[in-house]
C-alpha cells in the first residue's frame, strides 16, 4: 500500500482503554462495508463505548479523505469502504489485587491502538 496513492487514506485511535479482542468483535462487524452502511450498523451497536470510538474514527478518516482529495465536489459517502481496518495491542497498565493469605495477583488492564484505512470503490 502506497502512502501517497490517491485512492486511500487511514485515520488512526491510539490508547483506547478496551482490550483489543472487545474492539474486534465489532470491528469484524464492518470490515470491507461501504463507509455509510458501517456508520449505520456502529449506530445500532449495543457496544456503545467501542461503537462511539469507531464512529468517530470514521468520520475522521472521511474528513482526511475529503482534505486529501480537494476537489469543487465533495464525494458521496457511498463511493467509499473499509479496505482494511487493523487492531492491534496497545500499552498494558499493570496493577496488584489483594488476594487472601497476603498475595497479591496481577491485574492486566490493555488498551488498543485502532487504524482504519477507506478506499474508493472501482465502478464497474
Amino acid at each position: 500500500m502506497n502512502k501517497y496513492d490517491h485512492n486511500n487514506v487511514s485515520a488512526s485511535l491510539n490508547g483506547v482503554r478496551t482490550s483489543p479482542r472487545k474492539i474486534r468483535l465489532i470491528a469484524n462487524l464492518i470490515r470491507n462495508k461501504e463507509l455509510k452502511k458501517a456508520l449505520e450498523i456502529l449506530m445500532y451497536s449495543r457496544k456503545t463505548k467501542i461503537s462511539f470510538f469507531l464512529r468517530k474514527l470514521l468520520l475522521s478518516s472521511f474528513s482526511n479523505w475529503n482534505n486529501k482529495n480537494k476537489s469543487d465536489y465533495k464525494i458521496d459517502e457511498s463511493l467509499l469502504y473499509i479496505k482494511e481496518i487493523r487492531v492491534d495491542q496497545g500499552k498494558t497498565l499493570k496493577r496488584i489485587r489483594p488476594v487472601p493469605q497476603g498475595r497479591g495477583h496481577r491485574i492486566r488492564k490493555r488498551s488498543s491502538n485502532i487504524t482504519v484505512f477507506l478506499d474508493k470503490k472501482n465502478k464497474v
